[in-house]
Formats: structure tokens, sequence, C-alpha cells
């Protein structure tokens, strides 16, 4: 005798297990009016974080209350419309920066820590200074790893990292940054993790913590897999590809269950 067939659920309910766009109706020929209005606020919501400007000052001074000193350093993007039109400045230091962080690399540190505005600084003012709050005591476990240095970034791509990086002398870099805005989040910050880094790097030496924001991957349980990353890229030398995320099978049975909004 064969399986009854499993009851069918209507596609309605796949709304309850996601922001995407399903079921959404229609009205002859086109969507329903709610429906039209929810995509253009998202889309308007989108288009202001990639626009919005970076509060540096703001920042530093979250920073400057978990007793982190900060350097202040920009690309050689020289405004937003730069920043969008050639990617590829977004990934250089401006001679003044480079030269302030020489200044400022006495000796060689385990871990550099950048905060850059990427394609959202709305994403980095709502949840960068809280994901670095909750990463401190975690990296100060066991055998403690130090943050040599903080740095905050104007006009930022990912591989500004491995200039800033190498210029500190860091074994390893740990960038928070703002990530693309999608429709259904304006405001994912991401972590990117790269061991001895240097100008060249590629996207397969990385390791990237992604989604980290009120809907998404709770700043706990970011912290732990930022945290174990760190700690197993220095101890194996290697990121990326070398490294595969096995933070999981680690994790306390707290990670995921504080509210977003701590």
């Amino acid at each position: 005798m064969s399986d009854p067939a499993p009851p069918r659920r209507p596609i309605l309910d796949l709304r309850a297990f996601t922001p995407a766009r399903v079921a959404l109706g229609r009205s002859g020929a086109s969507m329903p009016t709610r429906a039209l209005l929810d995509f253009t606020l998202d889309h308007a919501r989108a288009r202001d974080a990639v626009h919005a400007a970076f509060n540096v000052p703001r920042l530093v001074a979250d920073l400057g209350a978990l007793g982190l000193a900060v350097t202040e350093v920009r690309s050689q993007a020289v405004d937003r419309s730069d920043y969008l039109r050639r990617p590829d400045l977004g990934r250089q230091l401006e001679p003044g920066s480079a030269q302030l962080l020489a200044r400022s690399a006495s000796a060689p540190c385990q871990l550099a820590l950048v905060i850059g505005d990427g394609l959202s600084a709305a994403a980095v003012h709502a949840h960068a200074a809280i994901v670095v709050r909750r990463l401190l005591p975690l990296l100060a476990q066991g055998n403690d790893v130090a943050i040599g240095h903080v740095v905050v970034a104007s006009g930022a791509r990912v591989a500004l990292g491995d200039e800033i990086g190498a210029i500190l002398g860091a074994r390893m870099v740990a960038m928070l940054i703002g990530e693309r805005p999608g429709l259904s989040a304006p405001d994912s910050l991401g972590a990117y993790l790269t061991f001895a880094p240097k100008p060249g790097r590629t996207d397969a030496e990385r390791n990237c913590v992604s989604n980290i924001h009120h809907a998404g991957l709770s700043y706990d349980e970011a912290a732990f897999k930022i945290a174990w990353l760190v700690r197993e890229g220095l101890a194996r030398e290697t990121t990326g590809v070398a490294l595969k995320d096995e933070s999981a099978d680690r994790a306390p049975r707290q990670i995921g269950t504080a509210s977003p909004g701590c």
C-alpha cells in the first residue's frame, strides 16, 4: 500500500517563511496597488542606503565608548558619485591616509579591525558598533586575540582592508562593511576576514559573514562566527576557501536567542 500524498499547502503559506515577493496577487494585468507601493518603498530605501552620508564622528564616538582608539582614513574616491562610478578607487587609500597609517604602525599586530561604509552606510550606523561590542569579549577568551588597530574608512570597498592591514603589519584584517542593499534588507552588514592582508588578495582568500541585520543573522551569532574565524584563521594561517566555517558545531546554545535589538 502506497503512502498517502502529503497535503497540499497553498502558496500563500510561503509568505510566512520568506521576505521574497511571492503570492502578490493581481489586479487585471498588473499587480495590486498595495504590492506596487511596497515595492516602490523598498526600492527607495535601497537607493537611499546607497547614497546615505557616512556619519564618521558618530561611529568614532560609539567605538570610543567601547574603549577603542580609532584612526580615520579614506579611499581615493573623492565623493559618493566617484565611489559608485569608480569601484577601483574605493580599493586604494588616498596618499595622506596611507602616510597616517604608516606613522601609527609601530609594531606588527595580530588583528586590525576596519569599519567601512561600503554600499550601505545605514548598515554600519545601525549594526557595526553593536557587533564590535559583542565581539570584544569573545576575542578576549582563552588565548587572547588582541586588536592592534581600529580604523574607520570612508569610501571603502572590501579590498581597501588589504592595503590597510599590510601597512599596519597585521597578521589578519577583519573588515565590517555595509553590503549592497536589497529590496528586503537595505541595512545589511558584512564581515570579511583576510589572513596576511596585502593588495591583490582575491575574494577566494577571504571568509565572509554576511546578512547581519535585524531580520537576518543576529549580533550574537555574527560575533561568534567572526571570533571563531579569526582564531582559526590565525591558528591555521589561512582564510578563504582553505578555511571552512565550522563554527556552528561549536556554538553555545544561547547563540541566536538574544533579541536582535539588544
